[in-house]
């Protein structure tokens, strides 16, 4: 695709400056938008019909003219920067020079549980973006039918967390409820049976009864579930069996979920 140079310098700089604004949590909400960077999740929102604007500079262009293409059928607004500009737009320390403005595309919790999911995630209190991203990756990946981010939790449209999860932010549905009692309460309601990662839990993973449909509580990266472990239903631990002292979030979740669509897929 050929990139056009003409725009006037002020609109083109206001326009980048808008743009950056977004890695703030208060003006992307502001905004009604967010700002992703990256091949997997530029491609993902154009294809899936979230992306509104991408930002491309001449290099970045020859390499993802594909996602070009796309985003002209698609009716994607497709702005030329410069690579100073790919910079000021990055917050990382080297840049892909891919950028596109998104709608919002988060799910209400109640959105998710009322099409009788048989999988569902919940990371609670959840504090990095690169856990958040890989934990969304991976449910995609499982096959689960939505993640539901409860309590005060890192934003899923911050973009290092659209980055980690390499796409699925735009693949499966992701909510946001900060009232970790109602997102109990509704999972609850929706039939699903409540597991609880946990280093000490009374039933190994390869044990639990993950045939009927699960929601699976993830805890803090530091502090883990706390006082929410009496919550679920069964606590499940993951036997170490070598050195390591302990598994991290992203790990323990991707053993919980791979056994829990196992086992559905099993009994369809």
């Amino acid at each position: 695709m050929a990139l056009d140079f003409t725009e006037p310098f002020t609109e083109r700089t206001a326009r980048i400056v808008h743009a950056a604004k977004l890695h703030k949590a208060k003006e992307r909400h502001k905004a009604g938008k967010f700002i992703i960077e990256g091949e997997n999740a530029v491609d993902a929102a154009v294809s899936t019909g979230a992306a509104t604007d991408v930002f491309v500079t001449e290099a970045a262009a020859q390499r993802f003219d594909y996602i070009l293409t796309a985003a002209g059928y698609m009716g994607v607004f497709v702005h030329p920067i410069t690579e100073g500009a790919a910079k000021y737009l990055s917050d990382t320390i080297t840049t892909t020079g891919l950028f596109a403005l998104c709608r919002p595309v988060l799910w209400s919790a109640g959105k998710i549980l009322a099409g009788s999911p048989r999988l569902v995630s919940v990371p609670v209190l959840t504090s990095e973006p690169g856990n958040a991203g890989t934990l969304i990756r991976t449910s995609d990946a499982m096959g689960a039918d939505g993640v539901i981010f409860a309590g005060e939790t890192v934003d899923p449209l911050g973009c290092k967390v659209a980055r980690a999860s390499a796409g699925s932010l735009f693949h499966v549905p992701v909510a946001r409820e900060r009232n970790i009692a109602d997102v109990i309460g509704q999972l609850r309601k929706a039939g699903m049976q409540i597991l609880a990662s946990a280093a000490d839990g009374e039933v190994d993973v390869a044990d639990a009864d993950l045939s009927q449909p699960t929601a699976w509580l993830f805890g803090n990266e530091a502090h883990g579930l706390g006082a929410l472990l009496e919550e679920a239903d069964v606590r499940v631990r993951i036997p170490i069996l070598g050195r390591a002292e302990s598994l991290n979030l992203a790990t323990a979740a991707s053993i919980c979920l791979y056994e829990s669509a196992r086992a559905l897929n099993s009994h369809p």
